[in-house]
């Protein structure tokens, strides 16, 4: 029974993993929409340029692995967990309103993961 728990536990642990991962690739927009602002080649966009190619090299390593841990076709489909993330990020850095449809679509992703990772479980 432990090594059911146990087993469990470090799945937990992985898709807490994974979805900070997603947190860390959504950033990368973040700082895409900042550069896009910025003079071509200025220092501030070689500033926010670097960021991305610094944040999306993190998460190429990083999801490959967690891919050791869980199966790519659970792993891919959390990644639409990112659209969540754009909002959040919305609100919060651009003070983007956040409308209903918004989070209605947030909520199906929202139920779409949860779906699949209970499958995969089974």
């Amino acid at each position: 029974m432990s090594e059911i728990q146990n087993t469990k536990g470090a799945k937990v642990k992985y898709y807490v993993a994974l979805h900070i991962l997603l947190m860390v690739y959504s950033i990368s927009g973040v700082c895409s929409k900042f550069a896009s602002g910025e003079k071509f080649l200025s220092f501030r966009f070689c500033l926010f340029y670097g960021g991305i190619i610094c944040l999306l090299g993190i998460y190429a390593i990083v999801w490959q692995q967690i891919l050791k841990h869980i199966p790519l076709t659970t792993a891919f489909c959390n990644k639409a967990v990112g659209i969540i993330w754009g909002i959040i990020w919305g609100f919060l850095i651009f003070h983007e309103q956040v409308k209903w449809n918004m989070i209605v679509g947030a909520v199906i992703v929202i139920c779409g993961v949860i779906l699949v990772v209970r499958a995969d479980e089974q």
